[in-house]
């Protein structure tokens, strides 16, 4: 099922993009549902400072993506849920493709599209009925653009698309998602784009501390557990979950489909019922990740494929909805200091300017609903759309207590 080509094409795609100066590339979620975050100006040396090479808009901000003109930073640009009707008409996805992608290049790195976020496990048949659609429609417009060669389209999936995730080697895709799977794995795998996925260890600890070591989840020393068909040895839960999710792939045939942690952290504060919310394990959670992507150590069943990991995030975001961690999954406070220790200096910034609005970059036809997030949504939830705390918690949540019961660890 999967094309030859890609080789030769992500071989080309490449080369020459990571800075000569760093000696790992790390990516970085930057979300701004905020009114206190800095100018994108002040940002740019913020994001190098923790050596990213890499970082992942949930929109195409006109601001940032100016601002970041020439730094060599590479981005993700998001086309959020509430636009993919309107991306399924060919006309209105190359207006936007011109207008928030074509109009940066090549000052700005846009390496990739990411159309939609954890769409299929929002269980709305009509918004997941526009996902392939309206990612079709935008690689058309990048082949119309000439832009398909270096610019490729995905969407960001929850972990909860897996069916079975224990042990890591009987991953498989939920199977009332499959049909929805199959013909956007095909679309990925012809156009060589990668499989985005979101996957949030906390979660499985916050939800039944008493079955889930936190040394295991935190990457620090521990017994971890043995894959009884492979004999393979895990020592943290995402690499367990990474493994998994190569193993569904693998199942339906697309075991070369390259792979990217689109979105993973840890908060610094939570609610009293948010158990493990804590600056310390934020610091142990993103400090070892930091270190291990560092080693370009790979999992137990690729360990020769590096990590492609976006952490989440950049900055605590004051006004994003839900329970308190969701407003500290931060590196970084609004001004430029660090949110807790990890060895960063941090860049003193002025007073924020942000006013988490925001749009979705320039358009001659599109403008965001009232009470837009930027166009994407908050990790646990959304008050105009289905309750994203009950998806998150009961979704990701119950598939992640189950592979912690296993594990029994």
């Amino acid at each position: 099922m999967e094309d030859s080509h890609c080789t030769a094409k992500f071989l080309l795609f490449i080369t020459g993009i990571v800075l000569p100066a760093m000696v790992f590339s790390v990516g970085i979620n930057y979300g701004q549902i905020a009114n206190n975050l800095p100018s994108p100006e002040h940002v740019v040396p913020l994001v190098k400072s923790i050596g990213a090479t890499r970082v992942k808009l949930y929109d195409a901000d006109p601001k940032v993506l100016k601002a970041f003109a020439s730094s060599g930073v590479e981005f993700i640009v998001g086309l959020g849920n509430e636009y993919l009707s309107k991306m399924t008409d060919p006309a209105n996805a190359q207006a936007w493709v011109k207008s928030n992608v074509q109009a940066y290049l090549p000052a700005t790195k846009i390496i990739s599209i990411a159309v939609g976020n954890e769409v299929l496990t929002f269980n709305d048949t009509s918004l997941s009925g526009c996902l392939l659609p309206a990612m079709q429609s935008v690689h058309i417009a990048l082949v119309n653009l000439k832009l398909d060669n270096q610019v490729t389209v995905t969407t960001a999936h929850s972990v909860a698309v897996l069916q079975t995730s224990y042990p890591p080697s009987s991953g498989d895709f939920r199977h009332d998602l499959k049909g929805r799977i199959a013909p956007i794995l095909d679309f990925l795998s012809k156009t060589c784009s990668p499989f985005l996925i979101n996957a949030y260890p906390f979660f499985a600890y916050k939800a039944n501390p008493n079955h889930v070591s936190l040394d295991f989840v935190l990457f620090q020393p521990n017994a971890g557990i043995i894959d009884p068909a492979n004999n393979l040895h895990y020592d943290n839960m995402l690499f367990a979950q990474i493994d998994a999710v190569y193993a569904a792939l693998d199942r339906v045939g697309y075991k070369k489909m390259p792979v990217q942690i689109s979105e993973t952290g840890w908060p610094s504060k939570g609610d009293e019922n948010e158990i493990g919310a804590s600056p310390e394990n934020a610091r142990k959670y993103n400090g070892n990740l930091l270190k291990i992507i560092s080693q370009k150590k790979g999992t137990p069943a690729r360990p020769n494929v590096d990590l492609n990991i976006f952490v989440f995030a950049m900055f605590n975001e004051n006004l994003k909805l839900g329970p308190t961690s969701e407003r500290h999954y931060g590196l970084f406070k609004p001004d430029g200091s660090p949110a807790y220790g990890l060895g960063f200096t941090g860049v003193s910034v002025s007073g924020g300017n942000s006013t988490g609005t925001g749009t979705n970059g320039p358009s001659i036809y599109l403008s965001p609903p009232v009470n837009s997030s930027s166009g994407y949504l908050d990790i646990s939830s959304s008050p105009d759309k289905i309750v994203w705390s009950s998806r998150r918690r009961l979704g990701m949540g119950m598939m992640l207590i189950l592979m912690a019961i296993a594990f029994d660890i």
